[in-house]
C-alpha cells in the first residue's frame, strides 16, 4: 500500500479539500482507495514527517532538499487547472 502526504499552511482545511480530489479523481481512474493511504498535515510538518510516506502533495510552494521523498504542488487539486497533470504524476510516481 502507498502512503500519500498531503500538506497545506494549516493543515486543515485546504488539504482536506485537496485530499477529497485526490481521493476523486483516482476513483475515476479505477484506482481503489485500498491501494493507498493518506495522511495530513500541515506544511511545516512535512520535513519530520515526509520519511514515513512515499509522496507528498502540498498546496503551496515547497522546497525543501532534506527530505527525499517526492514532492507534487497539487495546487491544481484546488483550482481544478491542470488536475490531469497532478494525478498522472501520482499515479507514475507511486507506479499506481
Amino acid at each position: 500500500m502507498k502512503k500519500i502526504l498531503v500538506a497545506c499552511g494549516a493543515g486543515v482545511v485546504t488539504s482536506t479539500s485537496a485530499m477529497n480530489k485526490l481521493q476523486e479523481e483516482l476513483a475515476n481512474r479505477g484506482i481503489s482507495a485500498a491501494e493507498y493511504t493518506l495522511g495530513q498535515s500541515s506544511v511545516a510538518q512535512v520535513e519530520s514527517l515526509a520519511n514515513d510516506y512515499d509522496l507528498v502533495i502540498t498546496t503551496t510552494q515547497y522546497d525543501n532538499e532534506a527530505i527525499n521523498t517526492p514532492v507534487i504542488n497539487g495546487l491544481p487539486l484546488l483550482t481544478n487547472i491542470g488536475v490531469e497533470n497532478v494525478i498522472d504524476e501520482v499515479v507514475n510516481k507511486l507506479g499506481l
